[in-house]
């Protein structure tokens, strides 16, 4: 009877405290692959490896890294991140060599507090998330912790359907992905790209800087990127290639790490019906986007982690003719380290419609251009944009813009129009925070933006806050 009596107590504290039961799958490194020296992490007791980044550095050297192609890849920081599965719930432990005198776990909207202890911390994840760790006010080169779902439906080696890879290092210089099938990267599986005698240039940039064919090329129908693993591209040099291209129809990429992309990490072209779930990308040289979206349509982003140099989540039409639309990017743990966050534009020569960002975090925002805009210099239309239920942390003066205008990268001769853009829930700190609407001429208008609880350091956004010039009409700030 005691014994029963002391298994019950047991099962309650259990129950209650939701973590002495949760599942995780903490997995093995490659062997041999180095670790990060400066953090040690711990998932309910399990020892989870932590991985060496190539993030941008916080001072001038990133807006060098951006501007000058060639000498791109010598700026850089070193960061960590760390990845383990989980089910119900987990106790996170991270372990420093020195004592830990303050320390925050960001996004803020998650609620986390850690409990600090000499030289550790720890806190708790009821849910799958992406969060960073930063310690004694060590920013740049904090921990990023990528806390995943289980896997379900694990696809086998063997199976004709399936690109696998194992775990281990693999280099290789490009993946096709066909009609019908998965390409699995398993956890503990690193997929370093390379560039070699076996790729061909796709032609040449306006740089002058030879392009080759996606490290992975996903060209079809009914394709699917799943798994854990890491693809790398920091064997290839700046402005070689993308990481990931896709062009086709019913096409899946989730769960896995994009890193040092040599330019635009993950392409969606001229494809519909996408999802983009749970990716996690840092890169760090000219030019490495995070997520673009070009003349596709019924797309959906959500669940991801994107600390890059270049755009984060950017909109694009470079197809006269084709529509962009019904575009909807929510759920997003963001880190802007020169361009924009979230954006439509700057190349829209087709028309782009429907585009939600929702439910988004930026935890830092160190660019010098704006963080939420629609950015147009060609001629299409675009319309109904909205900006909803979005947190910025740290955001720069450029914060809000509507803009027509002329730009590098104009190719029509003709501007186009911006036509009803909301900006709803956004809740912004910073200094010196902007929001500003431009038209072209009189032909080429803003009109019918709105702005519905814009919060800026806990204050409304006022209708005299909002700078435009005389092309912009019906703005409602409410």
């Amino acid at each position: 009877m005691e014994r029963i009596i002391k298994t019950f107590f047991v099962f309650l504290a259990c129950a209650a405290s939701a973590y002495c039961a949760g599942k995780v799958s903490a997995h093995k490194a490659p062997e041999g692959e180095p670790l990060n020296a400066r953090y040690k992490v711990y998932a309910n007791g399990e020892n989870v490896p932590v991985y060496d980044c190539k993030v941008s550095p916080g001072d001038e050297g990133r807006f060098k890294a951006m501007d000058s192609v060639p000498d791109s890849h010598k700026y850089f920081a070193t960061a960590a991140y760390a990845y383990f599965d989980f089910d119900g719930g987990v106790s996170v432990k991270v372990e420093t060599a020195s004592k830990i005198e303050s320390a925050k776990i960001l996004p803020k909207s998650a609620g986390i507090v850690p409990e600090i202890r000499g030289n550790s911390l720890t806190f708790k994840l009821d849910r799958p998330q992406n969060v960073v760790v930063e310690i004694n006010g060590e920013w740049i080169e904090s921990l990023q912790i990528f806390a995943n779902p289980m896997e379900k439906d694990v696809p086998k080696p063997g199976d004709p359907n399936v690109i696998y890879f194992g775990p281990g290092v693999h280099e290789l210089h490009t993946i096709f992905v066909p009609d019908n099938t998965t390409l699995y990267i398993a956890p503990g599986a690193i997929i370093r790209n390379t560039i070699g005698e076996a790729d061909k240039p796709g032609g040449v940039t306006d740089r002058g800087v030879k392009w080759y064919a996606p490290s992975v090329h996903l060209v079809g129908k009914n394709i699917k990127v799943r798994g854990r693993g890491v693809i790398d591209g920091g064997l290839c040099h700046t402005h070689s290639r993308q990481t990931l291209n896709m062009s086709g129809e019913n096409i899946s990429v989730e769960g896995i790490i994009l890193l040092d992309s040599p330019t635009w990490t993950l392409v969606v072209d001229n494809s519909k019906n996408v999802s983009i779930d749970n990716v996690k990308i840092i890169g760090r040289r000219a030019n490495s986007d995070g997520i673009d979206i070009c003349q596709s349509e019924d797309v959906d982003v959500k669940n991801c982690y994107i600390r890059t140099l270049d755009d984060l989540v950017v909109v694009k039409n470079f197809v006269k003719g084709r529509e962009c639309k019904n575009i909807h990017v929510g759920k997003c743990v963001l880190w802007n380290q020169v361009a924009h966050a979230l954006s439509v534009g700057a190349e829209i020569r087709g028309p782009i419609s429907n585009v939600v960002f929702e439910d988004c975090d930026v935890l830092h925002d160190i660019g010098r251009e704006w963080t939420l805009r629609v950015y147009h210099c060609d001629s299409a239309p675009v319309e109904n944009v909205r900006f909803e239920n979005i947190r910025v942390e740290d955001a720069p003066p450029k914060f809000i813009s509507l803009w027509i205008g002329e730009a590098i990268w104009t190719k029509d001769s003709e501007r186009g129009n911006i036509r009803n853009v909301v900006f709803k829930d956004i809740d912004a700190r910073g200094k010196d925070l902007r929001a500003e609407l431009k038209g072209f001429d009189a032909s080429h208008t803003v009109s019918g933006a709105t702005f519905d609880n814009v919060k800026i350091n806990g204050e409304k956004l006022k209708a005299s806050d909002v700078v435009k010039n005389e092309f912009v009409e019906n703005v409602t700030v409410k």
